[in-house]
């Protein structure tokens, strides 16, 4: 089982390396990868995991982060609706190229976090109000998805570290709280 000990954090150089593309057909090593880490993901969700193993709550992680340069992301964004419970997105894209995006941006209202950095870093991190990523799937399946709002920014912050950004490098450094106009704010 992942913990917070697995995950490395800012400064280590793995962050800032642009990853290796995953071998199709999946191997069972890279598949069970996915698996463990969207485990993590449920864990860190679930209150009682969360305290008993010292878990920050997550949704997104990137292979990366636990030291390993491969292009593999897992994703676990849960409802608001308590009426649908079920996460919005719950998958592991191996591979993910995001395909086309809108020319609309949008940013979160209260910035972004990283389990890899440990400090709160303020400002609007500014993306893609919507993308289609492209990807394979655990099956070995070639998918394509069409996310919007919050589940876009999660993607795109994921995909992110496969090429070695981090989210702050999408802050304004001189004024971190401007933005266009046309910018979309989502709370």
């Amino acid at each position: 089982m992942l913990t917070m000990k697995d995950i490395i954090r800012e400064g280590n150089p793995t962050l800032r390396a642009v990853c290796d593309e995953v071998p199709v057909p999946l191997t069972a090593e890279d598949i069970q990868l996915g698996k463990d880490m969207l485990e993590f993901l449920h864990n860190s969700q679930d209150p009682e995991m969360a305290e008993k193993y010292e878990l920050r709550g997550g949704v997104g992680l990137a292979a990366p982060q636990l030291d390993i340069k491969k292009r593999i992301i897992a994703l676990l964004v849960p409802s608001n609706n308590p009426e649908k419970p079920e996460p919005i997105l719950e998958t592991v894209m191996y591979n993910p190229k995001i395909v086309s995006h809108s020319v609309q941006d949008a940013c979160l209202a209260d910035g972004e976090g990283c389990l890899s950095v440990d400090r709160e870093v303020p400002g609007y991190v500014v993306r893609h109000a919507r993308v289609t990523v492209a990807y394979t799937d655990m099956n070995g399946e070639t998918q394509k998805i069409r996310l919007k709002n919050y589940p876009a920014i999660v993607v795109q912050h994921e995909i992110d570290h496969l090429n070695g950004v981090m989210f702050y490098d999408h802050i304004n450094a001189k004024n971190p709280f401007s933005l266009d106009k046309d910018v979309l704010v989502l709370e």
